[in-house]
């Protein structure tokens, strides 16, 4: 797909989303979940079944054993991710987390609800736990960003990384929401983490990332993602694969610095060339995920690029510390109140003075 196509028009550009439920399945997990679902089932009975004919017998083994059968049951039913006691849809990213749960959330009792409180603030600590720090200094460059989950937990990634005398950043919004796309914003950090310390340049982390990603991940999940890296000499090299448009603000203007690819995921031999380009004292860069841009009021209208556009060129002669806040003020006073749908994340970067 061309990156014309990627980004040309804010309908139809792409963006991490969950995996379609088609009319038939009305109720069930999609068909490539449950596809994967049962081969680790399978996978998970013939574990059980050498572990319980290689020692003693167990009753905990057993009990699983059951339950996986049970579970295998409704697949080929046709009742698999559905509610016992409502008859809706269980929540697509507990399952991939669980195959064995029979309830969705709103029908666990006591007890399962407690259990699932406490999986989830472990989780949300640990994803607070990588996130880098919020002010950063590196090589003549410095960076702030805010990250907020709309839920507990959050599909956003955002890291800030040394190597070598220069700074990489990268921002993104991974496949769907809550624990599913947390676990895969952390599989894309760890990713990026170990690709940074060899020394790659953004074209080839991108390419490996991808096929890693491809290669471990569930068709139909994405993540759409900016990597970044920022030399001493000014000189900042740009992929985007098939994320929103990274601003450029500079004296007079706001430029737009389009995808050069498309999302991660998506194709596992997919390519990404590189935008170049040179940053001056003063010039910044703004990341943002689309809890931002697509953030709507009471009205269901969005925020939109345009305003995040404006928003940007008033900011340009702020001290880059104080970008963060302007952004968010003007976003929040737009919503006015209204819930978040979706996780924020905001990267701003630039030459340090």
């Amino acid at each position: 797909m061309p990156t014309a196509e990627i980004q040309s028009h804010e309908p139809d550009r792409p963006r991490a989303q969950s995996l379609p439920i088609s009319p038939r399945e009305e109720g069930a997990v999609a068909t490539t979940e449950t596809q994967y679902l049962q081969r680790e089932l399978e996978r998970r009975r013939e574990v059980l079944h050498s572990a319980i004919h290689g020692s003693a017998r167990d009753a905990g083994l057993a009990e699983l054993l059951r339950q996986v059968d049970s579970a295998l049951e409704r697949v080929q039913e046709g009742t698999f991710g559905i509610c016992e006691s409502c008859h809706e849809s269980i929540e697509a990213d507990r399952l991939l987390a669980d195959p064995l749960i029979r309830f969705c959330v709103d029908h666990l009792n006591s007890e399962e609800r407690r259990a699932l409180e406490s999986d989830l603030e472990l989780a949300a600590r640990i994803q607070r736990g990588l996130l880098p720090p919020a002010a950063v200094r590196v090589a003549g460059w410095e960076a702030r960003y805010y990250s907020k989950p709309a839920g507990v937990v959050s599909g956003d990634y955002c890291d800030l990384i040394e190597t070598d005398g220069v700074l990489n950043f990268l921002l993104g919004d991974v496949t769907g929401k809550g624990v599913a796309a947390s676990m895969l914003m952390s599989h894309l950090h760890a990713t990026f983490r170990t690709l940074a310390s060899q020394g790659l340049s953004p074209e080839r982390m991108t390419e490996a990332a991808n096929r890693i990603f491809c290669e471990s991940t569930l068709a139909g999940q994405y993540a759409t993602l900016v990597v970044g890296r920022a030399a001493a000499s000014g000189e900042v090299e740009l992929v985007s694969a098939g994320h929103w448009p990274v601003l450029h603000l500079r004296d007079g203007s706001v430029g737009r610095i389009e995808a050069t690819g498309v999302p991660l995921g998506m194709f596992c031999n997919s390519r990404f060339s590189t935008h170049r380009v040179d940053l001056n004292r003063g010039e910044r860069l703004v990341l943002y995920t689309d809890g931002i841009s697509e953030a709507s009021n009471a009205a269901g209208e969005e925020f939109g690029l345009d305003r995040l556009a404006r928003v940007a060129e008033e900011c340009r002669a702020l001290p880059l510390e104080a970008v963060t806040p302007a952004f968010l003020q003007s976003m929040q006073r737009f919503v006015s109140g209204a819930a978040p749908k979706d996780d924020v994340t905001l990267l701003v970067i630039g030459r340090a003075g």
